[in-house]
């Protein structure tokens, strides 16, 4: 349940979706596309100099734990992209699938949002995670059965 993130790279990185469920900057998938996203986006306010630890709520109470376990989570995909530091001629990913591979252009990847938590818990028959554009122009239609991402 881990995706790589590889290729044209500085630093190629492991993701283990799993440990996202406590993670500050998810977000419910029904709230990804609203107009008022980017208030839903706490990383926006921190310095980059603090990104570099996950914020993770220190305690969360048993009701909260709860309502985490019942519903959809998308984690933007851009902080993990900037960590990796694509080099400079890196233009595209490839996104290996357990359908095959689909290219995607690198500003397309940067929008993205990766679905890992389905009403509480991990897709495993088409994951670990799942794709859609920032846009939302595939949220009928995600690419399913991410394992690997490859910048070119």
């Amino acid at each position: 349940m881990i995706v790589q993130l590889k290729g044209n790279v500085q630093f190629p990185i492991t993701l283990d979706p799993t440990v996202w469920i406590f993670d500050d900057r998810k977000i419910k998938l029904e709230e990804a596309f609203l107009p008022d996203k980017e208030e839903n986006h706490p990383e926006k306010d921190v310095e980059p100099q603090q990104r570099i630890r996950p914020p993770v709520k220190r305690s969360v109470s048993r009701f909260e734990g709860k309502k985490v376990l019942e519903n959809s989570y998308v984690m933007p995909i851009k902080p993990f992209l900037e960590t990796s530091n694509p080099k400079e001629d890196a233009t595209s990913a490839i996104l290996h699938t357990d359908q095959g591979e689909i290219e995607i252009s690198l500003d397309e990847l940067k929008e993205s949002l990766l679905i890992f938590a389905i009403d509480g818990k991990p897709p495993k028959e088409d994951g670990p995670v799942h794709l859609l554009f920032g846009d939302g122009t595939n949220q009928q239609n995600p690419f399913k059965g991410i394992d690997v991402i490859t910048i070119n």
